[in-house]
């Protein structure tokens, strides 16, 4: 193992998938960065923290917890256990129906309605005669209030 390494990865026999810090590291940095990826401290085994739910796709979450810290400039070290274990298999694909209600779309609208006709012809509305405008203009009158001031 490289001298310089900040973080290992492993799996324990009792506590499944877990992750230290060597001496390189300062243990508060540690604590912060391993706690953010998921993973918790080990009661009574200072320095060693074990992976929060590791039956919840545990060696793909520890990969990435690595290839975080990775990614922040420290360098680590990964069991090849876990580097090297499987992806997880490709989930069936499950239609979802979406790709079948666009073919029937498009299908619709590429085809001749049945509901739809020739449309009837029809005169056109009649048309209302407008009114002429007046030549004059209204005058209004005002009458002024009592009390001598304006509105």
């Amino acid at each position: 193992m490289d001298p310089d390494t900040h973080f290992i990865f492993g799996t324990h026999n009792d506590h499944g998938f877990v992750a230290s810090a060597t001496t390189s590291m300062p243990a508060h940095l540690a604590h912060w960065f391993l706690v953010r990826e998921q993973f918790e401290p080990v009661p009574g085994e200072p320095g060693l923290y074990r992976l929060t739910d590791p039956e919840h796709d545990g060696p793909r979450r520890t990969r990435q917890a690595a290839r975080d810290l990775r990614r922040h400039g420290y360098a680590v070290h990964v069991d090849a256990g876990i580097a090297l274990a499987p992806a997880n298999p490709p989930r069936p694909h499950r239609p979802n129906g979406l790709t079948e209600r666009r073919n029937r779309i498009a299908r619709a609208a590429a085809s001749q309605s049945s509901q739809r006709r020739a449309a009837p012809t029809t005169s056109p509305p009649s048309a209302r005669p407008i009114p002429p405008k007046p030549t004059y203009a209204p005058t209004v009158h005002l009458t002024a209030s009592a009390t001598g001031r304006s509105r």
